[in-house]
C-alpha cells in the first residue's frame, strides 16, 4: 500500500490493482496527466479504508481484488455516501459484468486493453457527474435487453441473480469456496448454495465446464487455448 498526501491542486486518484507493475505504470501515466495519484494499494479491504481516510475524486478499482471482492467493497462505498467516484478496471467487458458493476455502484467501466486517452476521457466524464463506459465495449449491446422478443432465447448467463454471478465469476478464475466465501463475506455454506443454483440454472454440473464455458464466451482472464 502507498498513500501520500496531496500536494498540487489537481483531482486526486487511489488506484487498486494486485499486479504491482500495472498498477505503478497506471499510476505513472496518471500522474503525468491532469489528474494525482495519491493512493495505491492490492486488495479490496485496503480500497475501503483508504477511500475513507484519503477521499480521493476516482477511485479506479480493478475487478478481481483480494480479500474482499471489488463490487462489494464498491457496495460499501456506496453505502457511506462517499463522494468518491469509482471506476471499474478489466480484462472482462461482457455484458453482464459491466451491467452489475454499474448497478452495484460504479461510475465507470474501463477495459485494461483501452487506450489511456479513453481513461482521461472518462475521469472528466464521472468528474461531471456522467457515467463512463470503454466505447469500444458498445453501449447499445451493453444495455439492450437480455433478449429482443418473447420468441428470443434468453442467455443463460443472464438469469444469474447478482451473487450467482459473483460466485461464478470466482470460480472460473480458480477460487475455492473458503476463499470465496471470505471476499463476500458470507459463509461457505452460502457459496456452496450459489454455486448449485448456477450450476443448475447454467446446465453445467462441475467447475471443469464452468471455466470452459467461461472462456469460450470469453468471460475470464484465462487464456482461450486452455478451453479447448
Amino acid at each position: 500500500m502507498i498513500a501520500r498526501e496531496p500536494v498540487q491542486n489537481r483531482p486526486t486518484v487511489l488506484i487498486a490493482d494486485p499486479n504491482t507493475l500495472i498498477r505503478e505504470g497506471i499510476a505513472a501515466l496518471i500522474d503525468a496527466g491532469p489528474y494525482e495519484v495519491i493512493a495505491q494499494c492490492e486488495d479490496g479491504e485496503e480500497v475501503v479504508r483508504l477511500v475513507i481516510e484519503k477521499r480521493p475524486a476516482i477511485a479506479l478499482i480493478e475487478m478481481h481484488l483480494a480479500k474482499l471482492y471489488t463490487l462489494e467493497a464498491v457496495r460499501k462505498l456506496r453505502y457511506l455516501e462517499i463522494p468518491t467516484r469509482i471506476a471499474i478496471l478489466s480484462n472482462s467487458g461482457d455484458r453482464k459484468t459491466v451491467i452489475e458493476a454499474l448497478r452495484c455502484g460504479a461510475h465507470a467501466f474501463f477495459l485494461k486493453s483501452a487506450s489511456s486517452r479513453f481513461l482521461f476521457e472518462g475521469f472528466a466524464q464521472i468528474l461531471a457527474g456522467g457515467i463512463y463506459v470503454t466505447p469500444q465495449l458498445e453501449l447499445d449491446k451493453i444495455f439492450a435487453p437480455a433478449r429482443s422478443s418473447p420468441n428470443d432465447a434468453i442467455d443463460p448467463i443472464e438469469t444469474l441473480s447478482a451473487r450467482e454471478h459473483q460466485v461464478f465469476t470466482m470460480l472460473v478464475e480458480g477460487m475455492r469456496a473458503k476463499e470465496i466465501a471470505g471476499r463476500l463475506e458470507v459463509s461457505p455454506k452460502t457459496v456452496d448454495t450459489y454455486r448449485a443454483s448456477l450450476m443448475r440454472k447454467l446446465d453445467i454440473h462441475d467447475v471443469a465446464g464452468l471455466v470452459k464455458f467461461a472462456i469460450r464466451r470469453n468471460l475470464t482472464s484465462m487464456p482461450a487455448h486452455m478451453g479447448r
